[in-house]
Formats: structure tokens, C-alpha cells, sequence
């Protein structure tokens, strides 16, 4: 068996990688924003970009994500890699982090919507929200609402949302969206996941109809499953964490995990895919519950109710 192993190694670890991006595309004059990217998958996802063009980095802790930056600028000599601070446990921040932005940033090609929570023990953001659901979508659903005239102003543009293979154990809880009546940290997480799923296909509907007598079809917005990746992610479970340790081997280092980001934000023959999942650089299977349009309406609504907002 260890002799089986040691010959299988390689090909076991080329299996678990995945899919790789394999665009060159290059991104010069183009600016990209990746919330959470000081780390995991996010960070390689801006390691990547990096090489390509203008990268901002948006993160609730300034300290890491501006090493992150520095480490990036280092290795790959481009300057033009920022730090931002983003808290998407607050609306306030967010709002603040977009109005900012705006007036410093005359350009914006693609937003990466990456950050996220997993497995915390019941808590709420700042404005009262379940915190899988504030942070992964409600705070995603704010920050793409506040940026996307500048968006639509630069398209061609994207929106790559970072969901999960967990939306397919997720649901829509409309009567206990903040899991106040019952809370499981594992099911919380797979239903912001589903969320994300949901927000992508209702915003590439939206985005591909009619405005006047303009058809805004040069935004596109898609979703993927980044695969069972060795980060941070699982830090607020200790048996996940040792779990995670233990089955390292058949994990997806971050930079595998980055891959299929990476190319939902730059790959050429993506140019006019919209509303689609996708999971090691390829077209992925979304659960009966992702594709319920019904859902992903009312979702939006109540999801406008919630931030305030209004967005037709």
C-alpha cells in the first residue's frame, strides 16, 4: 500500500488540482476589486491578476490586507496593487468603501465577490443580519448594487461571485432568514451559499434586459464552485480545522482554488456567458433549488427590503 501511494501520488495530487486557467488575457487600463483577498483563495486570485493589470484589494483587516498587497507588488513588480478597507459585516463600511472608490477610481472592469464566512457560532453584523448571510450575501448584494453604474460605464465588465458546492444542501429560509427561530452553522453556510447562486442568476437576468431602449448586455455575472480548498475558511471549527490538516493531501492548495476565479474573470470565450456555475474552469451542475426563478425574485426583494434599497 505505501509503495501504491507513493506511485499514485502524483496523479492522485493532478486529480484533486482541477481545472487550470489557461488564458493569457492580458488586463492593462483595466481594475479589478476582490473583496477578501488577503488571504486563501482570494489572495492567489489577486496574485494572478496582478499580472495582468490594476488590482484593489478590499478587506475588513487593513493590516493583512496591506501585506498582502506589499508581498504581491514585491513578487510580481506591479505597483499599481491596493489595499482598501471593506467590512462586509456593515453596511456602513461597504457604503463608505464604494463612495470612495467611486471618487478615486474612474475605472472599474471586474468586481470578484470573494470574501466569505464559514461555520461561525450564531452571531449578527452590525445592521442585525445572520452573519453567512450579511456577510457572504447581503454585503456582496450591497457592494455590486453601489458599483455597478461605474461598472456598466466601463463594460465589457464582469461579476464573479464565489459560491460553493454546498448551495446544493442549501435553502432559501424566508420565514427565519436570520436563524433566529433554529440555527445550524453548517446548514447557514450552504444557504448564503445557495444565495449567491440565486443573486447571479437574477442579476444576469436583470442585466440582459431592457433599460429604455438600451440592452444592457456588456455586464456579464457568474458564480463557481472554487472546490474543497486548504484555507482559512474552516477556522471557526475545530474539527473541520483538524479534519482539514489530516486531508490536506486531498485538498486543492489556494492557488488551485484560484483557478476557476481566475478564469471566469478573464477568460476570452466567457466574453458573453451569462448567469452560468462553474467549477474547475468548466460549466458545473446547479441544484433544482439554484435555478428556481421564483426564488431568486423574491430573494431580491426581500433582499432589497433588508439593505434599504431600492433596485429595479
Amino acid at each position: 500500500v505505501p509503495i501504491f501511494l507513493f506511485v499514485a501520488a502524483p496523479y492522485i495530487r493532478r486529480y484533486v488540482a482541477g481545472g487550470r486557467c489557461k488564458s493569457t488575457a492580458r488586463l492593462e487600463g483595466k481594475v479589478v476589486i476582490i473583496t477578501g483577498a488577503n488571504t486563501g483563495i482570494g489572495k492567489e486570485t489577486a496574485r494572478d491578476l496582478a499580472r495582468r493589470g490594476k488590482v484593489i484589494i478590499a478587506c475588513r483587516d487593513t493590516a493583512k490586507a496591506e501585506a498582502a498587497a506589499s508581498e504581491i507588488r514585491a513578487e510580481t513588480g506591479n505597483q499599481q496593487v491596493i489595499a482598501k478597507k471593506l467590512d462586509l459585516a456593515d453596511t456602513k463600511s461597504i457604503r463608505e468603501f464604494a463612495e470612495r472608490f467611486l471618487a478615486e477610481e474612474k475605472e472599474l472592469h471586474i468586481l470578484i465577490n470573494n470574501a466569505g464566512v464559514m461555520l461561525c457560532p450564531y452571531s449578527k453584523t452590525a445592521d442585525g443580519f445572520e452573519m453567512h448571510l450579511g456577510v457572504n450575501h447581503l454585503g456582496h448584494f450591497l457592494l455590486t448594487f453601489l458599483l455597478l453604474e461605474r461598472l456598466k460605464q466601463c463594460a465589457p465588465a464582469r461579476i464573479v461571485n464565489v459560491s460553493s458546492l454546498a448551495h446544493h444542501g442549501g435553502r432559501i429560509r424566508f420565514h427565519d432568514l436570520h436563524g433566529e427561530k433554529s440555527y445550524n452553522r453548517g446548514l447557514a453556510y450552504c444557504h448564503s451559499k445557495l444565495a449567491n447562486v440565486l443573486f447571479t442568476r437574477e442579476l444576469a437576468r436583470r442585466l440582459q434586459g431592457k433599460i429604455g431602449n438600451t440592452l444592457c448586455t456588456k455586464v456579464t455575472a457568474n458564480a463557481l464552485h472554487p472546490g474543497s480548498v486548504y484555507s482559512e475558511l474552516v477556522r471557526h471549527s475545530f474539527v473541520m480545522t483538524w479534519l482539514w490538516k489530516i486531508f490536506s493531501f486531498f485538498l486543492k492548495t489556494p492557488c488551485e482554488g484560484a483557478q476557476t476565479s481566475v478564469y471566469c474573470a478573464v477568460a476570452e470565450e466567457l466574453d458573453s456567458v451569462t448567469g452560468q456555475y462553474f467549477s474547475d474552469c468548466q460549466p458545473a451542475y446547479v441544484s433544482p433549488r439554484g435555478r428556481d426563478d421564483e426564488t431568486a425574485k423574491k430573494l431580491w426583494s426581500v433582499s432589497c427590503e433588508l439593505l434599504g434599497i431600492q433596485w429595479d
